[in-house]
């Protein structure tokens, strides 16, 4: 099993107090060093862009309840050039890359290849760079960057118009990193079709107004360019790796057409889709990829560990209980309205809570020992000491009660996987 974190870069308000920035990103720093130390195996970062407390003055805000920033890494390859000069051994995720806004899919990719032009330079390097990427989360970032309806069938149908844009950004993002040369001709326009709407009645009107010929409605490209190539090139492509936000398995085999794409899934993800993209993956994978691994999949987990040795067993597990709710009810009371109630029952239950002994057997019970987790300590909390000792009390306390082959001797470290 692979044990990565994942650090959100928040600036929440447990308590009702709103840290600085600064306080912020030092707090991640200090995560990652001392996730290096302890040998987890990726420090996976949150993006986010522009200011989330000011958008909900917006006329549509997305996140009306948030209060503070959602996040404060705007820019992950900057911020990775950061963590890699203050390592050792851990390699750095993106969880995940916005490229439809920020300048879109070409100016995402070139500063891809402006990070991996630097850090393949030593021929020693070894560490990957794991670029997660998706369309975004949020429209009001897609907004802001002025990826907006072009006409009225447009903002008709602008969900399905989104996802469209997103698969067009996601293939250029693909290709140019790869030494590609390559011109917007080059990618196929979207057609719309009646399954890409859950209203039928809907299809007809967007239809109508976009005055398609035939059945297929055709979504015109967002992005017009002639012929360009990334640079600098990347010396080592071994170091880069792409994992895909999308949950559309059409998106996902068309990706690894070209080359091989990675997935995520969220730990509020059903089991039973887990296993359908696995047994997905493992036909479409790119074969320069080699075979697909369960660990290609990393998932996020909430950590709410608690192993005092001044209490009891029973204390650590009540704190850890009342830190879980305390924490998670605050967050979907921030989120109100952009999750699914049920997704967050799901996320509730999938959290590994309580001792280091109850934590091992959670992990035994719930995934499967070749999984990839990315654990979020940092969840919700500005502690940046109590998340420190969290770590180490998973690395010292957890992995050493897991049975084989959850706890294999697998190095985290080594990075050639």
């Amino acid at each position: 099993m692979r044990f990565d974190i994942f650090c959100s870069l928040t600036q929440a308000q447990p308590g009702g107090v709103l840290p600085p920035h600064a306080t912020v990103l030092r707090n991640f720093l200090e995560q990652a060093q001392v996730a290096d130390r302890l040998g987890f195996g990726t420090v996976w970062v949150a993006g986010s862009h522009f200011s989330s407390e000011l958008q909900r003055a917006h006329r549509r805000p997305v996140i009306p309840h948030w209060r503070g920033e959602i996040g404060l890494n705007t820019d992950f390859c900057q911020l990775a050039g950061q963590v890699l000069a203050r390592t050792q051994r851990i390699a750095v995720g993106s969880a995940i890359m916005n490229i439809v806004g920020q300048g879109g899919p070409l100016a995402a990719a070139e500063r891809v290849a402006a990070l991996l032009g630097r850090h393949g330079l030593d021929p020693g390097e070894r560490r990957r760079i794991r670029v997660g990427f998706a369309g975004g989360r949020f429209d009001y970032v897609s907004r802001l960057s002025g990826v907006l309806p072009r006409t009225g069938w447009e903002r008709e149908a602008w969900p399905q118009v989104r996802s469209a844009v997103a698969a067009e950004a996601a293939e250029i993002f693909v290709r140019l990193p790869a030494g590609e040369t390559l011109a917007s001709d080059d990618v196929p326009e979207a057609e719309l079709g009646p399954e890409h709407f859950d209203d039928p009645d809907a299809y007809r009107r967007t239809r109508k107004a976009g005055a398609p010929a035939g059945d297929r409605i055709v979504v015109p490209r967002r992005w017009e360019f002639e012929a360009v190539r990334a640079v600098p090139e990347i010396a080592r492509p071994d170091l880069l790796e792409l994992v895909t936000g999308s949950r559309d398995p059409a998106l996902q085999a068309r990706l690894n057409r070209f080359r091989p794409v990675k997935v995520f899934n969220l730990s509020i993800t059903p089991a039973a889709v887990i296993e359908a993209t696995h047994a997905r993956m493992d036909r479409m994978y790119h074969p320069a990829g080699g075979p697909w691994r369960r660990g290609y999949m990393p998932r996020t987990v909430f950590v709410f560990l608690q192993d005092e040795p001044r209490r009891s067993v029973g204390g650590n597990r009540a704190a850890a209980r009342e830190d879980a709710e305390m924490r998670l009810a605050a967050y979907w009371r921030a989120l109100e309205g952009t999750l699914d109630p049920a997704r967050i029952a799901s996320a509730a239950d999938n959290a590994l809570v309580g001792t280091a002994a109850d934590i091992a057997e959670q992990i035994t019970g719930r995934f499967h020992p070749e999984d990839r987790l990315m654990l979020w300590f940092d969840f919700f909390t500005h502690d940046s000491r109590r998340v420190c000792e969290q770590m180490e009390s998973f690395m010292t306390a957890v992995v050493p009660r897991l049975p084989q082959p959850y706890s294999s001797p697998y190095d985290c470290r080594a990075h050639t996987e």
